[in-house]
């Protein structure tokens, strides 16, 4: 379960964010690539852009549940 203590600071403040648990599959960025980059440099997704409606949150949530780590929160 991701963690917001330990989230990422290039995330975009709000709900959505990637913490250190990433493991750079990519999967979010597939699932949501409006919402979600990859950091190659550093090795991880992020959040680049928060949802605004509910079309935009269910694609974020399809991110969220595509990780197999867990590391995507929504309490952030």
């Amino acid at each position: 379960m991701a963690d917001k203590k330990h989230k990422f600071a290039q995330n975009e403040d709000g709900s959505y964010y990637v913490d250190d648990q990433c493991i750079a599959c990519d999967a979010c960025v597939i699932a949501a690539p409006d919402f979600f980059a990859m950091n190659d440099k550093d090795g991880h997704a992020f959040v680049k852009k928060q949802p605004k409606n509910q079309n935009e949150i269910n694609e974020c949530e399809d991110a969220l549940d595509s990780c197999p780590v867990e590391a995507i929160g929504r309490d952030g």
